[in-house]
């Protein structure tokens, strides 16, 4: 099994269910005891937020690409950052190591893709849901996104930084968020990503009468399905 980087820590609760993902999907796999082949590079999130409230991302970015090489130092033969909103600075990330980055969007993208799926809702952080690095990436796969209003965005963002992030998972939050996947379904939407990792806390397929998209999860089982290919 080829070993998997991980950039987690952003945050770290989210990061602790790419762990758990990534071993239960190589039991699957494998069988018995085996468990995934992975190093973890934990930044201090409250050091990535002030950057990015501050839109200081080249910093930001700087900080990912040394945490990526330490993991390719580590031994990882391909990275993951264990977080939509960072996959702003992909492209410095992936600039900084010669191991492939395996991108967020595009393994959700797929994953829409194979559902037979176009049209999608997107729930994220406010620089995921207003800035294009994602919105373009995913439309690039041929999707048409929607995203909620603006009193729904600062709803969605604010109980990610919050709550979330903290470890808080309030019902009164589940709610507020299933109003917001039933607004942007009457808008058209046939599935809904899920496009914050730590989202994933919060909402689940039994809380959406469409198909969500859990991007963690995603980009979890596609980093095991390609640490045990043979190419």
């Amino acid at each position: 099994m080829k070993t998997i980087g991980l950039i987690g820590g952003m945050s770290w609760e989210s990061s602790a269910e790419y762990y758990r993902l990534l071993n239960e999907f190589t039991r699957e796999r494998l069988g018995g005891l085996h468990s995934a082949r992975c190093v973890l590079y934990s930044v201090d999130f409250a050091e990535i937020e002030e950057l990015q409230v501050a839109g200081e991302w080249d910093a930001a970015g700087k900080i990912l690409a040394d945490a990526a090489r330490g993991v390719v130092a580590a031994g990882a033969d391909m990275v993951l950052i264990c977080t939509n909103t960072m996959h702003k600075v992909a492209d410095a990330v992936q600039d900084a190591v010669p191991v492939p980055l395996v991108h967020l969007a595009d393994t959700t993208a797929g994953a829409v893709g194979s559902a037979g799926l176009r049209r999608v809702g997107l729930l994220g952080t406010a620089f995921t849901m207003e800035q294009d690095f994602y919105r373009g990436r995913l439309a690039r796969h041929g999707l048409d996104v929607l995203v909620p209003g603006p009193e729904e965005r600062a709803l969605v963002h604010r109980v990610i930084y919050e709550e979330l992030c903290l470890g808080v998972v309030r019902e009164e939050s589940r709610a507020a968020y299933r109003a917001v996947i039933d607004g942007l379904i009457r808008e058209g939407a046939e599935g809904i990503v899920l496009g914050c990792t730590e989202i994933e806390l919060l909402i689940g397929p039994e809380h959406s009468p469409v198909p969500v998209f859990p991007t963690a999860r995603l980009h979890a089982e596609a980093a095991v399905e390609l640490a045990l290919s043979e190419s």
